[in-house]
């Protein structure tokens, strides 16, 4: 594991600990944010070769239906980020830890999306698979498109999430 991913699981367990504290459990234990307006949550960017991932949402979503997304999910329980990852990874695409060839992850930004009253305390990660597999969508997501990163502008997608992506890409560097 690298530094950065170092970091950001350490904060990860810092903040998840905070709110966890603060907050109503679901009955299954996981930190229920439904009435925080504060939540921390994975924005996974997947990546092949020089294409993303992006997927739409569908309309059975709490938030940003119909819009274009890369894999998303609260972080909702004390467990590392990489293995949240993996399971999302698994659960909304099909994509199993043989087809990641590397996952980098960021420290979190927050981003304060006024149009819900809500800031996301986004862990944003960069997965890089090894081949382009067989997409099997679950409930979340109505479609799916692989596109050059600097196509992004042409969909409409959920709040920022082209900055998201600028910062998943610049994960290349650290």
């Amino acid at each position: 594991m690298n530094i950065e991913n170092e970091k950001a699981e350490k904060d990860f367990t810092m903040l998840i600990n905070d709110f966890s504290r603060k907050l109503d459990k679901l009955p299954d234990g996981r930190v229920n944010y439904a009435n925080s307006n504060k939540a921390p949550v994975l924005a996974c960017f997947v990546r092949f070769k020089n294409d993303i991932l992006i997927l739409k949402r569908s309309d059975k979503v709490s938030a940003y239906k119909g819009k274009w997304n890369c894999i998303g999910g609260y972080l909702d329980e004390i467990k590392p980020v990489r293995k949240k990852v993996l399971e999302e990874l698994r659960e909304e695409l099909g994509i199993l830890q043989e087809d990641i060839k590397n996952i980098k992850i960021a420290k979190p930004v927050e981003i304060q999306d006024d149009n819900i009253d809500k800031t996301w305390i986004s862990f944003i990660v960069l997965v890089e698979l090894t081949r382009k597999p067989e997409i099997k969508l679950d409930w979340e997501h109505t479609d799916f498109k692989w596109i050059k990163p600097d196509e992004i502008k042409n969909y409409d997608i959920v709040y920022k999430l082209d900055e998201s992506l600028k910062k998943a890409l610049s994960l290349d560097k650290s």
